[in-house]
Formats: C-alpha cells, sequence, structure tokens
C-alpha cells in the first residue's frame, strides 16, 4: 500500500533556482544564542520555544499570518507564511532586522496525519525550513520518528540501525532525512535530528486525548495493542529541553548528526498500573473496581481505511504497537550528559491537567524533571 514517493529524488539540489536569492554572502552580526522556532503555535513548536526561553536563549517563533499569538514569556512571535520563496525570504529579512539566529528549530508538519498529505506537504515544509536555516547560517534541528525502520525493525534502535520503511510515511521520512544529509555533506548547512517515540503532554491532538483516554471517566482505557508490548513515549517537555541542550552542544557535533531520545518506555500494563488508582481517586472507579481495557477497531478500520484516509494510515502503523522496540540513546548521552527525564507518573499527571482532566495545579517548577542516564 505504498505511495509513489518518486516525486521525492534525493539527487536533486536542495536549494534550487527558486531559492537562488538565499545563495547570498551570510551575515555575520547575528547573536549566537538565538533559535527561531518555525511552526511556534504547534504541540512541539510551542514545547521548544518555552524550553529556549527558559533555558536563557533569544526566542523568535514563526506563525501563519493571522493566528494568535501564545502569551509566552521571552518568546517573539513573527507572522509569516513560508509556502513560497517569497514569503521564505521574507522570513529570513524579518529574522535578520531582529538580529538573526543561529539554531532553526523546524516544528511544520502536514495539516493532515495522512500518506497524501504526506506526500504533498511534508518535503516543501522541510525545504522552506532548510532554506531559511540556509540563509541564516543556522543549524536547523527537527524531530524525527520511528517510521523510518520499517515493520522489521529490531527491539533495541541505535541511530546506525539499517532503516527499511515498510510504509509510505516512513519511506517519505527516509527520502527526506537523506536529502537533508546530503544538503549538509555539500557544505550547505548543520542538521540535526533527534528521533523520539509517540508524542504527549503540552496540548491536544495526540494519541493520548484521540483514543486511549477517551472514556477513562467512565472507567475505561483504549491501549492500541497488547498489554505487554513496550513502546517509546516522548514528553514533549522533556524531549523540548533535550532540544535546548543539544544545541548547546552542537559545536562538537559532526555537520550531520542523528540521535535517539529515549523518554518513557512503557507497556499497555504500565498505563494500567498507573491509571487504575488515578481514577480510583478521581472518582472515576469504584474503590473495589478495575480498569476496563478496551482495543482499537482495527477490523473496521481496515474495512473503511480506503474511504477514511486517517484510519488507512493507523492500520499501516499498527505493527508500532505489536513489535516491541525501544530508543537507545546512549550517543545522545555522551553529547549531552543527562537525558531530561520527568518521572512518568508526574509527566502523566502534568499531561491530564493539560487536557482539563485533573483540577488545575499550582504551576510545576520549570525543571521538574530529573536527568536520567
Amino acid at each position: 500500500m505504498g505511495a509513489d514517493v518518486s516525486t521525492i529524488d534525493p539527487m536533486v539540489p536542495v536549494v534550487g533556482a527558486p531559492w537562488s536569492f538565499l545563495m547570498h554572502e551570510l551575515s555575520s552580526s547575528h547573536p549566537a544564542e538565538t533559535v527561531l522556532v518555525l511552526g511556534g503555535r504547534g504541540r512541539f513548536g510551542l514545547a521548544a520555544a518555552q524550553a529556549f526561553a527558559r533555558g536563557g536563549w533569544r526566542v523568535l517563533a514563526q506563525m501563519r499570518p493571522g493566528a494568535a499569538a501564545p502569551e509566552v514569556a521571552g518568546v517573539t512571535w513573527l507572522a509569516q507564511a513560508l509556502d513560497t520563496p517569497q514569503a521564505v525570504e521574507a522570513l529570513v529579512a524579518q529574522v535578520r532586522r531582529s538580529g538573526g539566529a543561529s539554531v532553526v528549530v523546524h516544528a511544520l508538519n502536514p495539516n493532515r496525519y495522512t500518506r497524501q498529505a504526506w506526500k504533498r506537504e511534508a518535503w516543501p515544509l522541510l525545504q522552506s525550513g532548510m532554506a531559511v536555516a540556509q540563509a541564516l547560517g543556522a543549524t536547523i534541528m527537527l524531530p524525527g520518528n520511528v517510521y523510518n525502520y520499517g515493520e522489521a525493525m529490531p527491539g533495541v534502535l541505535l541511530e546506525d540501525t539499517p532503516q527499511r520503511p515498510s510504509m509510505a510515511m516512513g519511506r517519505i521520512r527516509t527520502d527526506m532525512e537523506a536529502r537533508l544529509e546530503q544538503a549538509t555533506r555539500q557544505g550547505r548547512l548543520r542538521a540535526v535530528i533527534v528521533r523520539a517515540g509517540n508524542f504527549y503532554g503540552r496540548g491536544r491532538g495526540t494519541w493520548l486525548d484521540l483514543a486511549m483516554l477517551t472514556g477513562i471517566r467512565r472507567g475505561k482505557l483504549v491501549l492500541p495493542g497488547p498489554l505487554d508490548v513496550r513502546t517509546p513515549w516522548a514528553y514533549l517537555p522533556d524531549l523540548a529541553r533535550t532540544f535546548v541542550a543539544v544545541a548547546g552542544a552542537r559545536a562538537a557535533m559532526a555537520p550531520f548528526e542523528s540521535l535517539h531520545f529515549s523518554g518513557h518506555d512503557l507497556s499497555g500494563q504500565d498505563w494500567v498500573d498507573v491509571l487504575q488508582p488515578l481514577a480510583r481517586q478521581q472518582g472515576w472507579l469504584s474503590e473495589q473496581a478495575t480498569l476496563r481495557v478496551g482495543g482499537l477497531p482495527w477490523p473496521l478500520f481496515s474495512l473503511l481505511g480506503p474511504l477514511v484516509p486517517s484510519w488507512a494510515t493507523l492500520v499501516a502503523l499498527r505493527y508500532l504497537w505489536n513489535r516491541p522496540h525501544r530508543l537507545d540513546n546512549r550517543r545522545l548521552r555522551a553529547l549531552i550528559g543527562s537525558e531530561p527525564h520527568t518521572p512518568w507518573p508526574l509527566a502523566l499527571e502534568h499531561t491530564l491537567r493539560d487536557l482539563g482532566m485533573l483540577p488545575a495545579a499550582a504551576e510545576p517548577p520549570v525543571h521538574s524533571g530529573t536527568a536520567r542516564a
């Protein structure tokens, strides 16, 4: 069920004629510790903007024209589209007027989580981000996923684990990363990919609020896979803090780096063990009741996938819930020391509060987590 990704040709130069305006001499006047976040209103983009601001960086964050700018201390918002070369040029000009940037965080995503949207939008979005980073003389950083490794992936994923994607979005992502690496080899820019598991925390639109926790107030947990299969999860504030640490260590890195963020390695049973007492505490379950565990309607998703593209995507990714895997972070730790890590029960509590499922509490400390080896 693969998509035709022939339009993504790894041998086509990243910066072609439409981007020729960016090929002039780079300015050296920008400060060393300024970051530009592309897609700053998205889940990861906003978490990254907050983390860099709290880490002492000057933060510029791009958003769509007409969008409401979130109130985030230490963040300057730039309302600018990125859908044409002229729009990219305009953003670069804005950033230069603001003093430049030495790091660009690419947090732009296709509008829909479907094969078709990824094929149409993912590469142009990254191309825009690369053009901005190249023009500014900045390192581009972006989150990666495990789609690259495919259904036959081993249980432990290293940075040099062979990438054999088995579904369309994995092939698209692998080709994009290959083109990014090619650009670094040609000396156009520097790039870092930080690969992570399922995102959660800091906003809606994740597996938790869209599926797993939809019935939690009625005493039911929905699991996409078996109870005993362990998969990696990335708490966004921890991942964002990792980006800050990696950005601070970029001088010690090669022009192209791929790093693994371990995050939380969780089985379905781990979710039950933490959510069941919490559900009792909140009155969603009686003291003697147990949490009911259900699954997703996979046969229905398969049947209607041709009519509902987002369901077809879920079916294509189902193997991730059935195959145990984890991301080995030794290379990351060698670069930054311990990985930023909020204990999972605390991360889940913060997530439920963000979703409005638990009563509001006092704002947690800036660094509420620990560092994990």
